[in-house]
């Protein structure tokens, strides 16, 4: 192992988590096939060892050399590899090397539940009956230590679970008494904040808040960011700004004040100058960092998400009194069958939550009570699931509900549930920025979930999307969707992968699924009292441009030709053309189709199969290969030096029974004159050999008698829709595509009344003069 190693496993580790080609957890753990197929202890004399094989120490000391191989710097027997910075990569390649150098055979499950080296030894060598010697005794409570509440390890259980619940609950109680060693202080100044502290502004939701903070108010932002230094911090944070479409200009630059520090770390990883200037600088703390892994147990997210929050209560309550805003999540109702989610309601049993994530943020509003009775004035915000960006489609893809929504799309499939509780990021973001600024707002709860969706909401979104899902019971998708992306080797669906395997996260995700409705009624008054844009549903307008994007990842499928179609109808047109000398029936019988909705919305175009006959051309039809028809393309700007308005515009390529290839284009026009309904229904057509000029021209016409029973009452849907959604479907796209021709036909009508008004004009002046 080299030096330089660390640097390696990062950056294999980003590419996979940012969906690297050719790199899957399963496939590299698989490689790592084990050497020896009973456990061999270490044979250093220096290592510990009882007389029946590992010692605790003896296998700590063993997994603790291993680990440092994968990491950066260093670690002892009690620190936990993630909060070391281990990444999933780093996580499988520990384990196969365990497995291969010394046959101790861990799970990931083992490793994400408590990444500690100690307690996975202790976790190992109880499940294969070695003797486990007792713990050490508890050494107290936490205590107030030169600025930073220190919170030492709880001792742990000899239990083989790989969750050790007593373990969790004890070591939250002592993380949770940490409250009870701040100070005592008065309320904060009622005034806007003019220099905030930000944490987590590299994230996604961090990341829009931040410019939401600066356009939204006149304060400057200090930004808390992970970095060797403050100039490697500033770039980390200008490179996540730019992943998720935002901007990063010198007017930011000029607004915010980058500041490398960690809340994992004892007074934030700043030096005691740093500390004491920060304290008396800043007049706000919004809080977003946290450490989203829903595979990871209590133990190993504990610093970020607990004594994190712990810390910066601290800096809270210290020089400058001033509120702590406190990004929470309603995963602290997370327990399976909740009663309900308002923002009083009761928050779960800590006993009854399964992840270690969901019990973090569940730890961290517990100790921030308790820091409420002390003084400290604390908002809880707590979103859900939060969605992409709406307009520009940014999306985070560690997102529980992004990575459900892109499996229903790629899978097409969907997992009966309850109800679906997601709000788009840029509102979530607005809204926190808008309590942060607003004093009366301050010390209370607030739900940032948006209008939830029932499962029924989701189906029809996707329906409308042209994604026709299957529903299935919970187990059955849960094992389908595994296997699909086994086999189809997603690497951005990885992750959720990972969770569908853990019984933790699946506890998580049954939680999920069974979810009631999140209200948030105080929320709602203080958006409308603040003329803030009311929540919506995240529907598939709102979804749009973020499948979009997953789809230009390889992650989502968007509907395409190869999908039975949504929507179709016949067309028949009939009329003659010439080459010049000669004319020549020409009748083509077509079908329009559209696969979705979204084709619509996106690119104005319609599908195209039939025929063409015409036997100037062929003695048999000739048959439509592809077909495409825009609607009002060009947004209906004129031809012709303003006097055709393009209503549709038809593209055909044909093949003939002799396997001959042709073409024909295709143009239905507007003019200012009064036969608007033959004008609707005439098209002008040039049709060619492919790759030559073409042979005959002219013009065909649906025939007026034909057009209201095909191309109104012969609409056709797809049968697995129902009565409501085909009625639906039918009367959507009749009010789209009636808007658009009738917008067509009226501009040219408009546009001469005006230049009528032009001449009037010009006329009139010319006589005064």
């Amino acid at each position: 192992m080299t030096p330089n190693s660390g640097n390696d496993n990062r950056s294999r580790a980003l590419a996979l988590e940012s969906g690297g080609a050719g790199m899957d957890i399963a496939a590299l753990l698989a490689a790592a096939a084990p050497r020896r197929a009973t456990p061999e202890p270490a044979t250093d004399p220096a290592v510990p060892q009882s007389a029946t094989g590992w010692t605790v120490a003896g296998l700590a000391a063993v997994i603790t050399e291993i680990a440092n191989r994968k990491l950066a710097e260093p670690i002892d027997s009690e620190t936990d590899l993630f909060e070391a910075g281990a990444t999933s990569v780093a996580a499988v390649e520990f384990v196969a090397a365990l497995i291969e150098e010394h046959g101790v055979e861990l799970s990931l499950d083992d490793v994400f539940a408590d990444a500690r080296p100690r307690r996975l030894a202790e976790r190992w060598l109880t499940r294969n009956g070695f003797a486990v010697e007792a713990p050490p005794a508890d050494p107290g409570l936490p205590a107030v230590s030169g600025g930073h509440l220190a919170t030492p390890p709880v001792p742990s259980g000899n239990l083989p679970a790989a969750i050790d619940i007593d373990e969790d609950l004890a070591l939250a109680s002592a993380d949770i008494a940490g409250a009870d060693r701040l100070p005592w202080v008065g309320p904060p100044p009622l005034t806007a904040p003019r220099r905030v502290l930000l944490t987590g502004a590299t994230g996604f939701l961090g990341s829009h808040l931040l410019l939401d903070l600066l356009r939204h108010s006149d304060a400057h932002v200090v930004c808390l960011v992970r970095g060797e230094d403050d100039a490697a911090a500033t770039e980390r944070l200008g490179k996540a700004l730019r992943s998720f479409y935002l901007p990063w200009s010198s007017e930011i630059r000029r607004r915010i004040t980058v500041l490398a520090g960690d809340v994992r770390r004892p007074r934030l990883g700043l030096s005691a100058e740093q500390w004491d200037a920060l304290a008396q600088d800043i007049d706000a703390i919004v809080n977003v960092a946290a450490a989203v892994d829903f595979l990871r147990g209590y133990p190993s997210l504990r610093q970020a998400n607990v004594l994190g929050p712990l810390t910066l209560a601290e800096l809270a309550m210290t020089g400058t009194i001033k509120p702590l805003h406190h990004i929470s999540s309603v995963a602290v109702f997370n327990e399976v069958a909740a009663p309900s989610m308002g923002e009083d309601d009761p928050v779960a049993h800590l006993d009854r939550l399964g992840a270690g994530y969901d019990k973090t943020k569940w730890a961290a509003e517990a100790l921030l009570r308790r820091a409420r009775e002390r003084g400290l004035v604390v908002t809880f915000l707590r979103p859900a699931g939060i969605g992409g960006h709406p307009r520009t489609g940014a999306h985070n893809p560690h997102d529980l509900s992004s990575a459900f929504l892109a499996a229903f799309s790629r899978f097409r499939t969907m997992p009966a549930f309850r109800y679906l509780n997601v709000a788009p990021v840029d509102w979530v973001s607005r809204v926190t920025a808008a309590i942060v600024g607003e004093p009366q707002a301050w010390g209370r709860d607030y739900h940032l979930t948006g209008v939830p969706s029932t499962v029924e909401d989701v189906r029809r979104d996707m329906m409308l999307g042209g994604m026709n899902v299957v529903l299935k019971d919970w187990p059955d998708w849960r094992d389908d969707t595994l296997a699909r992306i086994r086999r189809e080797g997603v690497a951005e669906l990885e992750f959720l992968a990972r969770m569908l395997e853990s019984p933790t996260a699946q506890q998580l995700c049954e939680a999920s699924m069974t979810a009631p409705a999140a209200t948030m009624h105080r929320t709602r008054a203080f958006v409308a009292a603040h003329g803030l844009p009311p929540a919506v549903r995240y529907d598939a307008r709102a979804q749009q441009r973020t499948f979009e994007r997953l789809a230009d990842l390889g992650v989502a499928r968007l509907p395409d030709r190869a999908d039975a179609p949504y929507l179709w109808f016949p067309e028949t047109l009939r009329g003659t053309v010439t080459d010049g000398d000669d004319s020549h029936p020409c009748e083509l019988a077509l079908t329009l189709s559209i696969a979705s909705m979204h084709q619509l919305v996106t690119d104005r175009r319609v599908d195209v199969a039939g025929e063409l006959r015409c036997a100037a051309l062929h003695p048999d039809p000739l048959t439509v290969e592809r077909g495409d028809v825009w609607v009002r393309p060009q947004q209906g700007v004129p031809t012709e030096s303003g006097l055709r308005h393009p209503l549709l515009r038809y593209r055909l390529e044909l093949r003939d029974s002799d396997g001959g290839r042709w073409w024909m284009e295709g143009h239905k026009t507007a003019r200012a004159r009064r036969d608007l309904w033959r004008q609707a229904r005439a098209l002008r057509v040039d049709i060619g050999r492919a790759g030559a000029a073409a042979r005959l021209s002219g013009e065909v016409v649906v025939p007026a008698d034909s057009y209201v029973p095909d191309q109104i009452d012969g609409i056709r849907t797809n049968p697995e829709l129902s009565e409501r959604e085909q009625r639906l479907a039918k009367l959507v796209w009749l009010g789209w595509f009636g808007s658009q021709v009738g917008r067509g036909l009226a501009q040219p009508l408009l546009r001469a009344a005006a230049e009528l008004l032009d001449l009037g004009r010009d006329a009139a002046t010319k006589e005064l003069r």
